[in-house]
């Protein structure tokens, strides 16, 4: 199936085209006809695989559709929004807007994007300007409307992006204040990376008889995705790092930590270590994110450190690379954390740098894909005496089973049987690598995930 067959308007098809796109995806071939017939929908698919063209295009093309009609009447200070798209980050709704722009250059359409961490008043200068769609996190949104710089009363499409990720973000009071806000009759569209239980009870207090298309499993990694376990000792993560980086001549680096500080230590590290790295978090100020995203797309940074607050949204293309320096505590962030690489059927890898602590996180990600990982382990960054106890402690049937590197085996076929981070959990490693400099320090017994868990809440 081509783009001309799904019945998008010339314009469409133009920039379209211009963007080196041929072919639709599944998930855009799938969604962009019951939307253009005006139907609810439910979307559902692994990140990377063009959810956002799947509703910008047809919203593009039912608002020019109808923009040959009679001007609205329009209340001084109080502009009305014909489509509103809602995005749990500011990075994912730059994306949005982005491609809002991108698609609709040859249309009579004005848009905009407003989110927090920037000042207001160039934002109410654009709205009181007049825009058809409106691109917004919804914690800024709601602060537009309580100061009246919006009026939403008028919207006839309302998107729902990353809808888990609002969920898991906190945002559900927020989501359900703006739903108050809009007109009863309207065309709602939901995306999202998993379709759980909270988000089939959210899209059934939202959506009216849904078209559902769902195009993967819950919680699937892309299947592009080469995935590999690197077993280390924690001291050595950092080391290992930059071995990776350095001998497999890796250009562009996603690297994820757990903790914003951790991020801000270990790209200093790596500037250290003579590898240009940059981190991005939610304390960073929205000009600092923006352009570490930029020096790092143009090549400009090697690395890019990420919390959790990057694994969604960030759309680069052609990424190679992801690490997980640290292990995620939620098992459904790992496979968003991947999913940054192996994008729109492209290939790419994801290293995951595993200490003995983290046994237990490993084995709820591997229960969650429901297959092992490989494992592969890296001549001079094997565990110490204590890592080896540990791992035959929370993974036993592990000896006596020796393996040279690279062969792949995962730890369980060894096995019998704009808020919301967290800057409490267990802070990175920021020591050098100890290799060979002594006996190792004696580490407190790991029992599972309970303590990440504790850590969490204590957040």
């Amino acid at each position: 199936m081509s783009f001309t067959q799904l019945g998008l308007r010339a314009e469409l098809l133009d920039a379209v085209a211009a963007n080196g796109y041929t072919q639709p995806t599944l998930i855009q071939s799938r969604a962009i006809p019951p939307i253009l017939n005006g139907r609810d929908l439910m979307g559902g698919s692994q990140t990377g695989t063009g959810k956002t063209a799947a509703f910008t295009l047809p919203l593009l093309q039912i608002l020019a559709g109808h923009s040959a009609e009679p001007p609205r009447k329009k209340k001084r200070f109080r502009q009305v929004p014909r489509a509103l798209v809602m995005t749990p980050t500011r990075e994912l709704a730059a994306q949005v807007g982005e491609s809002v722009t991108t698609y609709g250059k040859g249309l009579n359409l004005c848009s905009t994007v407003i989110f927090g961490g920037v000042g207001m008043k160039p934002q109410i200068d654009r709205l009181r300007r007049g825009v058809d769609i409106l691109v917004a996190t919804p914690g800024r949104l709601l602060g537009h409307a309580g100061q009246r710089n919006v009026d939403l009363s008028e919207v006839e499409i309302l998107v729902l992006d990353e809808a888990d990720r609002m969920l898991d973000m906190g945002f559900i009071h927020d989501i359900r204040r703006v739903i108050k806000l809009l007109p009863a009759r309207r065309q709602n569209l939901m995306f999202s990376a998993t379709f759980s239980n909270e988000i089939k009870t959210l899209a059934d207090g939202i959506l009216r008889d849904p078209e559902m298309v769902e195009m993967a499993h819950r919680n699937t990694a892309a299947e592009k995705v080469t995935q590999i376990v690197h077993p280390v000792a924690k001291a050595d993560k950092r080391s290992l790092l930059s071995h990776l980086i350095s001998e497999g001549d890796w250009s562009q680096v996603l690297v994820f930590t757990r903790t914003k500080h951790g991020a801000n230590r270990l790209a200093r590290q790596l500037e250290s270590d003579g590898i240009t790295a940059s981190a991005i978090h939610g304390n960073k100020s929205q000009s600092a994110r923006t352009r570490a995203l930029a020096e790092f797309k143009s090549g400009g940074v090697r690395v890019l450190v990420a919390t959790d607050v990057a694994s969604r949204g960030l759309d680069i293309t052609l990424l190679p690379h992801v690490v997980n320096y640290e292990l995620p505590n939620v098992p459904e962030d790992y496979v968003h954390r991947i999913g940054r690489t192996g994008r729109a059927g492209e290939e790419g890898a994801a290293h995951s740098l595993v200490s003995a602590d983290e046994g237990g996180l490993l084995k709820d990600i591997e229960r969650l894909l429901k297959r092992a990982i490989p494992i592969r382990n890296i001549d001079g960054y094997g565990r110490n005496e204590e890592d080896a106890k540990e791992d035959a402690r929370v993974r036993p049937g592990n000896r006596g089973r020796g393996q040279s590197p690279g062969r792949g085996r995962s730890f369980s076929a060894r096995n019998s049987g704009d808020r919301r981070e967290s800057d409490t959990n267990t802070a990175t490693n920021s020591g050098p690598a100890r290799r060979g400099s002594g006996p190792p320090k004696r580490r407190r017994p790991f029992h599972g995930r309970s303590r990440n868990r504790a850590a969490t809440a204590r957040g």
